[in-house]
């Protein structure tokens, strides 16, 4: 199997030779290589230059013996299309432009010009596609309704969203018509990445546990599946919804071929209880990469021991990577995966603790 079979016969739930691997943000801050043409563009350059883009992403996989590459871009790029512009505040996570807070706000995005005004996506996955021919899988994605939602009516990254929430609280119609909105973008959106090559994407939820959870169906999980009913039947989806995994029936009755879940699960517990023929990706915590090769290796291990009995796993950290990762530590993960035996004895339970 090369890379990219081994990726889509795990979306599949089909025999692998060994579990696909490749890891969230995984071009970005982490790499000396990325840090230094960040120096010499800013953000916004990186992203919308489709050449550049397509270096970043293709950086961690001239490094490390990964099996797909993710377009390297942003989830916000949505709410700038509409015309929410963001940028990221020194050490003080992201920020809105301006702040939906009124109906009237809401009402002034403009859903039409998204396949105009995000041009540079589509272009720099073909510039890709061709990079990595037939070998490599590809990955493209966005961020969920809510999360974006949350986002946009916050003003800024907080991981309460409590303006976001009282918000969708006191103003239902006008939070129904923006995750409306949202939806029908992306849907748009993800077209666009299709058509332009990609072999699945990823729908991040990543402030899917800010929501209360009697509402988690009618504020996020309805839309997540309208999004997914839009796209065309071949393109498969991963969903990550960070804090769900208790939800995962849920999760994967939206029409996920894949759900990616968090380190707080173990996954075989997970698959055990799931009756959809759903992949499982994930989930080693990503504090893991902070410590030693020693230690990762053995962690590893047991990720891939746990579900060594089951079909369907891709293996991929349980949030993105951190900055801080020691790029001795990721070699050390993706080479266990590479020379996995099942049966490798688990590391000590005291280990697996962060």
């Amino acid at each position: 199997m090369n890379s990219r079979e081994r990726f889509l016969a795990a979306v599949d739930c089909q025999p692998t030779d060994r579990p696909p691997i490749w890891f969230m943000r995984q071009a970005g801050r982490y790499l000396p290589e990325y840090r230094a043409l960040r120096q010499q563009h800013t953000f916004p350059t990186l992203i919308t230059t489709p050449e550049l883009a397509t270096e970043v992403t293709l950086q961690p996989l001239r490094r490390f013996e990964l099996d797909a590459a993710i377009l390297f871009s942003d989830i916000l790029v949505i709410p700038e299309a509409l015309g929410q512009p963001y940028h990221f505040r020194e050490k003080e996570g992201i920020a809105m432009a301006f702040t939906l807070d009124t109906p009237e706000a809401i009402q002034r995005l403009d859903p039409t010009a998204i396949e105009e005004k995000l041009a540079y996506v589509p272009a720099a996955l073909r510039l890709l596609r061709r990079e990595l021919g037939d070998d490599k899988a590809l990955i493209g994605f966005c961020g969920a309704p809510w999360t974006l939602a949350a986002y946009m009516l916050e003003g800024c990254s907080n991981p309460h969203f409590g303006k976001a929430k009282t918000f969708a609280l006191t103003q239902p119609q006008a939070f129904e018509s923006l995750l409306e909105t949202l939806t029908q973008a992306l849907s748009t959106y993800l077209r666009l990445q299709f058509e332009a090559g990609v072999d699945a994407v990823q729908i991040f939820d990543s402030w899917a546990a800010a929501v209360p959870g009697p509402l988690y169906t009618d504020w996020s999980l309805k839309w997540i599946q309208r999004l997914i009913s839009k796209l065309p039947s071949r393109c498969p989806v991963i969903l990550f919804a960070k804090g769900r995994a208790h939800d995962a029936a849920a999760l994967a009755a939206t029409g996920s071929k894949v759900l990616s879940i968090d380190a707080a699960v173990q996954l075989s517990d997970l698959r055990r209880r799931l009756t959809h023929p759903v992949a499982l990706q994930g989930n080693l915590d990503p504090i893991y990469l902070m410590s030693s090769p020693t230690v990762v290796r053995k962690a590893t291990q047991g990720i891939l021991n746990d579900m060594a009995p089951f079909k369907g796993h891709i293996f991929n950290l349980g949030h993105g990577i951190l900055p801080e990762a020691k790029l001795a530590c990721v070699e050390a993960m993706v080479e266990t995966v590479h020379t996995y035996l099942p049966g490798t004895e688990v590391m000590d339970a005291a280990l697996l603790k962060p």
